[in-house]
């Protein structure tokens, strides 16, 4: 059995649907996938080692800068001469470390004396340093160090123990003796905030980590696991190589996210700095563009669809149009009779009203295409045509049976009323006429006409109908039997 053209609609409606979602979601996912590559690639390659790079610009300004402070105070000629000269008055150093404290923005500012011990800041003589007092470890550490300065986290006895980064830097006198350690200090808070302040700008998580791994500072909003990078979750996985190579890009996993790690030592700070980037917040951008994109898609696939649909439902109409339709007289064919007279007979029957054939035959109509020409013959039967639907009535159902004859099946209608509706067609057709090359072409008809009877199927009366008809014939044309 052949399938209906409504499921042959909705097969090719439901392939051409699927078809468009595949093109267009595997051309967005490759898209999606390219693009996401890219990222990757720029985030490994240029942006977190770019970053790396204004980032050692910035901490060289905001960071590095107490350390050159610090350096030039250690060399400062006025520190040397004034502890060589016997420290007589403590005045003259107060307001030079007042003044460096004031220039350079730095929390606080100090000296402390080899010779007598004496712990000087901003606000005068603080205290005298001893080798037994555990806040005090950190002078006899600079002073026995090799290295010229260091960087300690101590809290601040003269600022009420605020946690200040001390730069701790070693005072020799003109011959490389020892004489005293110097330096400035920074709040914890005011260096979080500044990588803060950086982590904003740059939308990287960035922090400090000592030669063993120790986080040294971190930004304000951030909370690492642990103290150490080893127990970071993901970042553990390559702290030993993060701390053997020293520099470079590291990729580790943490909460289902991958994340890349620039790495690059300070040596001024002797700390190695640590911007992370997180690919999902970079790629959130392009998933967004991938949500729109197919969102896109679908609106395109819908519209394309309705479009195909309405489409096809046109098309579809019309070819339903044509296939019961004669394309010259625009009358019903005998295809539409045999769609339309099984409900005429079923309401008949239903009713118990008659039903009537009317054959219809156009007299020596073979004349009028030998004479005048097959146009001149179309013109006629197209006339012809439109003269029969207006006399007969809107429930009667014509059809062009097929050269020069047509069927008519009358509803509700006996044999005199037939009869009557028969002889007002006959009459419009011989009135009927086209004017063709000066001349009114014009034909007769004649009509075979028969009734319906009980049971009879319906080939049968028009069987009879046409039987009438060609006894019209036999008895002259252009009348009704």
């Amino acid at each position: 059995m052949r399938p209906r053209p409504g499921a042959d609609k909705r097969r090719l409606i439901g392939v051409l649907a699927l078809l468009l979602l595949l093109g267009f979601a595997a051309t967005t996912l490759v898209s999606y996938q390219v693009s996401r590559s890219s990222v990757r690639e720029t985030i490994v390659s240029s942006e977190l080692p770019l970053t790396s790079d204004n980032l050692y610009s910035e901490i060289q300004k905001d960071l590095i800068r107490p350390i050159l402070i610090s350096s030039m105070m250690a060399s400062d000629t006025f520190v040397r001469d004034w502890v060589l000269s016997g420290e007589r008055d403590a005045g003259p150093m107060t307001r030079y470390l007042r003044e460096v404290r004031d220039r350079y923005g730095a929390f606080t500012s100090f000296f402390v004396s080899e010779r007598t011990r004496t712990y000087y800041q901003t606000g005068g003589v603080l205290k005298r340093v001893q080798e037994d007092e555990p806040r005090d470890a950190w002078y006899f550490r600079v002073r026995a160090m090799p290295a010229p300065y260091e960087i300690n986290l101590d809290p601040d006895l003269a600022n009420r123990d605020a946690l200040t980064i001390f730069i701790n830097y070693k005072v020799v006198d003109y011959d490389g003796q020892f004489i005293g350690a110097i330096g400035v200090g920074l709040t914890v808070d005011a260096v979080r905030a500044l990588i803060t302040d950086y982590q904003q700008r740059f939308k990287r998580s960035i922090y400090f980590v000592d030669r063993k791994g120790r986080v040294a500072l971190f930004g304000n909003d951030q909370h690492p696991a642990g103290s150490d990078i080893h127990a970071m979750p993901g970042v553990r996985e390559v702290a030993e190589r993060i701390l053997t190579e020293g520099a470079g890009t590291f990729q580790y996993q943490t909460g289902g996210n991958t994340h890349f790690l620039n790495v690059r030592f300070i040596p001024e700070l002797d700390w190695y700095l640590l911007v992370d980037g997180d690919e999902d917040a970079a790629l959130s951008r392009i998933r967004g563009t991938l949500y729109v994109n197919l969102a896109i898609c679908l609106v395109i696939s819908a519209v394309v669809l309705l479009a195909t649909s309405l489409t096809i439902n046109r098309y579809q109409g019309r070819l339903e149009e044509l296939a019961v339709t004669d394309e010259l007289t625009g009358l019903a064919n005998r295809r539409a009779f045999d769609l339309l007279i099984p409900q005429a007979l079923g309401e008949s029957r239903r009713a118990g009203e008659p039903l009537l054939a009317m054959m219809i035959d156009l007299d020596n109509f073979k004349a009028v295409n030998d004479g005048h020409g097959h146009a001149a013959g179309d013109a006629l039967l197209r006339r012809v045509a439109r003269v029969m639907q207006e006399a007969l009535r809107a429930s009667d159902l014509l059809f062009r049976w097929g050269g020069e004859e047509f069927l008519v099946v009358l509803k509700r209608t006996d044999l005199a009323q037939g009869r009557q509706l028969a002889e007002r067609v006959r009459a419009a057709i011989e009135a009927a006429s086209v004017p063709w090359e000066e001349a009114q072409l014009g034909v007769t008809a004649s009509v075979g006409l028969a009734v319906l009877g009980e049971g009879e199927p319906v080939d049968e009366v028009i069987r009879r109908a046409d039987e009438a008809l060609y006894e019209a014939k036999r008895q002259g044309r252009n009348r009704v039997v």
